[in-house]
């Protein structure tokens, strides 16, 4: 597929999806706030999403993960 060709398959889901995440951050607001933890992680993300480098998916997914742990399936009763 052409870039134009993904931007109008994509366009209205991701405008949805960006709709979405500010109606979520401004109730976040109206009610307080996000612990500043969470907040820093959503505006890491947020710089990734428009700082124009390659694999961004990966690395807003990496922000939202935790770290590799051996031995994690016993920690977690898996």
């Amino acid at each position: 597929m052409t870039a134009e060709e993904i931007w109008n398959r994509d366009f209205l889901p991701l405008r949805s999806k960006i709709l979405e995440i500010a109606a979520t951050l401004d109730r976040l607001d109206r009610a307080g706030g996000v612990q500043s933890d969470l907040n820093k992680t959503l505006q890491q993300a947020l710089a990734v999403l428009l700082d124009g480098k390659v694999d961004r998916a990966e690395r807003v997914q990496l922000l939202f993960s935790r770290q590799y742990e051996e031995g994690w399936r016993k920690q977690l009763e898996v």
